[in-house]
């Protein structure tokens, strides 16, 4: 029979046919960082069926990364792993029934492995491969890598797939949009006449010590304000508390559009910005993928992992409460406003 050999990988067909990516993590960040490793397989298995094993919130990713992603399957939960609360019912039913047609590949990008891998191995597949703790006994010095703490979080998942002899393509962030997505970001440029020099203000973030004081953006957003810039401040509904608060605390006017795009309009949206500044949340990496500059604020988590790479395009500054935050400069409203007018004057020269 013909076999398929790449790198470590070596499969009875030609090539694989079915492969599962097990990475079930709650943020819009967590899977944006993967897609430069989610374009590479397609690239290397252009046949292949590809299967997203996530949250629920994953399916409606899956839909708009299609190229890359054929299915989507809603990971039933597991000892140890805090996303999904634990029915051991209901994980034995999925792992019966995903075992019923075995998988070629089953990768393991969830995090470093330390629990994960278990539930991945028994997906059954016939070949298992992802990340495994550096401290502990690899499972397989052919298929699993030492989890690679210092790289950021699109790179470490680029080199895994090169350990397996699968070649990287570029470490570009993407976001597909459709018509749909389209129209409703038309119909917001047209209403609120956004058609130049408007700077997107995103407060929120998953959890309340990422997000940066409101008193802060506000100062920020009226300086910019006062530069003619408008101030178009997004979130979404369940945002629309701090929005309100950085209107009110503001003396110019702004545009509150919390609670009013969906995420392909916001997309858009930030593509026709300026400017975007925001915390370390999911709409950092969207804004990333769209290219529009922005300043990025670090509150709690690490900017060697998550940052923007390109740190020309995007700034980054730090709260003292982070590790290594003496590498960036402080999160102050004076040296966040310095940073966005470089950014602002930046886009002028290069228009000149």
């Amino acid at each position: 029979m013909e076999t398929f050999t790449r790198g470590h990988l070596q499969f009875d067909d030609p090539a694989p046919q079915r492969i599962a990516i097990v990475r079930a993590l709650p943020g819009l960040g967590d899977l944006l960082c993967s897609v430069p490793a989610f374009r590479a397989l397609r690239l290397a298995f252009p046949t292949a069926e590809i299967t997203l094993v996530g949250l629920p919130w994953a399916k409606s990713f899956v839909q708009r990364f299609h190229d890359y992603l054929d299915h989507w399957l809603e990971f039933p939960g597991y000892p140890s792993i805090p996303e999904v609360p634990l029915s051991p019912q209901r994980t034995i039913a999925f792992l019966q029934q995903i075992q019923q047609a075995p998988l070629d590949l089953a990768l393991q990008m969830h995090g470093n492995g330390s629990t994960m891998n278990g539930f991945t191995r028994l997906l059954g597949a016939k070949h298992t491969a992802g990340f495994f703790p550096g401290e502990q006994v690899c499972p397989d010095v052919n298929r699993f890598l030492p989890y690679p703490e210092q790289l950021p979080e699109v790179h470490r998942h680029l080199q895994l797939l090169e350990f397996l002899g699968i070649p990287a393509q570029d470490d570009s962030l993407e976001f597909p949009v459709s018509s749909r997505d389209r129209s409703e970001a038309e119909a917001i440029l047209q209403a609120y006449e956004l058609q130049s020099s408007f700077v997107c203000i995103h407060p929120g973030a998953s959890t309340a010590d990422r997000r940066w004081a409101c008193e802060h953006f506000a100062v920020v957003a009226d300086a910019l304000a006062a530069q003619d810039y408008r101030v178009v401040l997004t979130g979404t509904a369940g945002e629309k508390d701090l929005t309100q608060k950085i209107s009110q605390l503001m003396q110019h006017p702004a545009i509150d559009l919390a609670g009013q795009t969906s995420l392909g309009a916001l997309a858009l949206l930030l593509q026709e910005a300026s400017l975007l500044i925001c915390n370390d949340t999911g709409v950092s990496h969207l804004g990333a993928a769209v290219r529009v500059k922005s300043v990025v604020i670090f509150s709690q988590s690490e900017p060697h992992r998550w940052a923007p790479l390109d740190r020309d395009r995007h700034r980054i500054v730090a709260m003292p409460s982070i590790e290594n935050a003496h590498l960036y400069p402080a999160a102050t409203p004076m040296q966040v406003l310095r940073e966005a007018l470089h950014l602002l004057h930046q886009e002028v020269s290069y228009a000149s």
